[in-house]
């Protein structure tokens, strides 16, 4: 079954058009570095989801080098994308891509943790969207914290939370304690957004797992 999905994989990734030249670069970059974005076919699926949506304002918690954030600004000519980066060398990094691609003036970066900035982030608030694809640890803190800067019928997505297939085992039995742990979060987490009261969420088995979580906004509007 998993030699099927490899082959899957490997088709659906065939069929996706050729990206320009420095995307192309920072997907080889972030190979070589072991920096963690999203694989062609969850990337793919996630700018699928905008296209539909169509939000003018995203928030992105986690912007590594910045390959994210400027996809989705060139998926979508019309959007502003805010994106905070706590680690120095990837912000640096990020903040370089984002001016090679000229974006600099849709793309806002920030500097600092998540859990820290959120004054500043709420400045260039409201969010129609909000990505999160950072520590994956604190997703349930990110969530309830930048939520509140959700516009009424916004939405949340969330990234690796099947965290390679793992959340689906006994994973009890998980070594080394430290990934153990961090499963049994985003275990939490999935659950913890499954049974939220204010949002609709669906889980995708695509890439290493994307969560849709949509606002049901308020009765009549």
């Amino acid at each position: 079954m998993e030699a099927n999905n490899d082959k899957v994989i490997s088709y659906l990734e065939s069929l996706i058009p050729k990206r320009n030249n420095l995307v192309t670069q920072m997907e080889h970059e972030a190979r070589e570095d072991n920096v963690p974005i999203m694989d062609l076919v969850g990337m793919e699926t996630l700018l699928q989801l905008l296209r539909l949506e169509q939000p003018k304002c995203i928030l992105e918690i986690g912007t590594a080098i910045g390959y994210s954030a400027i996809r989705m600004a060139e998926a979508l000519p019309s959007t502003t994308i805010v994106t905070i980066e706590r680690d120095e060398q990837r912000y640096l990094e990020a903040k370089k891509n984002i001016g090679l691609a000229k974006l600099e003036n849709r793309i806002h970066l920030i500097f600092g943790d998540a859990l820290e900035v959120f004054d500043e982030v709420k400045m260039k608030a409201s969010y129609d969207l909000i990505f999160v694809d950072a520590a994956k640890g604190q997703y349930e803190r990110f969530f309830s914290m930048y939520e509140t800067l959700l516009s009424t019928q916004g939405t949340i997505i969330s990234d690796n939370v099947l965290f390679r297939g793992l959340v689906a085992d006994n994973y009890e039995a998980i070594e080394p304690k430290r990934i153990r742990n961090l499963v049994k979060k985003i275990d939490r987490y999935n659950r913890w957004l499954t049974e939220h009261p204010s949002y609709i969420t669906t889980i995708l088995p695509v890439g290493d797992g994307i969560a849709i979580s949509k606002r049901r906004g308020e009765k009549g509007e």
